[in-house]
Order: C-alpha cells, then structure tokens, then sequence
C-alpha cells in the first residue's frame, strides 16, 4: 500500500501501527474523476485514505467556482476533521480516478487506544496538513506568482517521490491550469502565463499529464523550498 511506502523511510519502526491500520480498512471505493465525496456540512462517520489518485480540499465560492485549499496524494487521509471535529466545513473531490479505503470512526478509535503510535500519526498527519496550508498562504500572500508556482511544484513533487509516484524528476501533474491557479490564488490565464515562464527558463516541462524538474537545484532557489514542513522522517511510535 502508498501508506506502507510513506512511513518506509522510518526504518520500520512504524510497522506495527501501519498493519493494524491496514487491516481496519472495511472497504475500498473506486471512485469517478471529478467527484465531490465529503460535502461541506457533512458530519461523516468513516475516515477515508487514499490508496490511488488525487483529491483536493475546497470551499464554494458564491459565484460557484470552487477554491481549492489543499491537495491529497496517494498515501493521504482525506477527512481526518471528521474525526476530531465531527462537522465538514469544506468538500473533499477527486481530481482523478481515485481508490478510497474506508475505516470507520469507531474502528479508527479502538486503535488508537490499542496503538498509541496510531494516535501520533494522526497528530503528525494533521499538522503536516496545517504545515502545509500555511506555506500555501505564504504562496498565495507574499509570493510572486513565479516563486510561488515554483514552491508548489517542489511540493507536489516531494510528496509525490515519498508516496513512489516519480520516476526520476519525472511526476504525474494532473492538475489543470484553472486548479493550479486556484490553489496559487491566480487566474487560470495568469497560471497558464507563469508555467510558462517556468519551462522557458528550463526549470520544468510539462507533457500530457507528467511533469519533469529538468532543474531541480534551481526550482529550489527560485521557490527558496525547505521540505522541513512537511514532517517527511516521523518520529518513532
């Protein structure tokens, strides 16, 4: 499983919690690109991890357009609010096809009482994800929108390299112009605009679907990325 190959980097020492974890799963879900699976307001009663794809966290706009606050890769819980505060105050959708395992709340707590580790992943997991929407403020704030495109990407493909999606440099990037945009704060023209500053200043290309860091020492620079933030080495159980 992505979540196994997550925590891998720990040297094992998470090994118990993530086969307890594992085998809680009730069910897995295939589910449609496109999708809304947790909708603002609900008050869910299963935490949902996913297993393949990409899903994002947003909030309705009034004039419907949708912005995008966060974003999952394989290996993510998705709802992890729904246990510790019960009410949704955002939706959760697929981006991609996506694989979705299901544990109920009431499974998810037994284990936490039986494997205290499983309790710290969840408070790592909700502060990476706290970590994570700060930096994002950062981009959408402060940031010009080269740096701050720049930044994501170096996110993206970080988490992306931990969850074994990569190939090299090379990284699925399904996300279109309007989503990047979004998730920077931009307009999708202005997206569209400052991606292409990016591959003609020959620190990225972009084929289809994938995405590969042609220069990885001066993407950092430009986006002044410390992947510290993202909690990558989990302290042991």
């Amino acid at each position: 499983m992505t979540i196994r190959r997550r925590l891998d980097r720990s040297g094992g020492v998470w090994a118990a919690e993530i086969d307890a974890l594992a085998a809680s799963v009730s069910r897995v879900v295939n589910v449609e690109a496109d999708t809304d699976i947790v909708r603002e307001g609900d008050t869910p009663t299963e935490c949902r991890l996913l297993l393949e794809g990409w899903t994002c966290r947003y909030v309705p706009l009034k004039d419907g357009r949708p912005q995008i606050l966060g974003l999952q890769l394989a290996g993510d819980a998705l709802d992890l609010q729904g246990l510790l505060r019960g009410e949704m105050d955002h939706v959760i959708a697929t981006l991609t096809p996506c694989r979705i395992g299901i544990i109920p709340h009431g499974v998810l707590h037994g284990l936490v009482e039986r494997h205290p580790g499983i309790g710290r992943l969840i408070q790592v997991e909700t502060a990476t994800e706290a970590a994570i929407t700060r930096r994002w403020l950062l981009n959408a704030g402060h940031r010009q929108a080269y740096a701050g495109m720049a930044h994501l990407i170096c996110e993206l493909f970080t988490r992306a390299a931990v969850a074994g999606m990569t190939e090299a440099f090379r990284f699925p990037m399904p996300l279109t112009q309007t989503e990047l945009g979004s998730a920077l704060g931009l307009t999708s023209v202005h997206a569209n605009r400052t991606m292409k500053r990016l591959q003609q200043a020959g620190l990225v290309s972009k084929r289809c679907r994938w995405m590969t860091i042609e220069d990885w020492d001066g993407l950092r620079k430009v986006a002044e990325f410390d992947p510290a933030y993202l909690n990558l080495d989990f302290p042991p159980p």
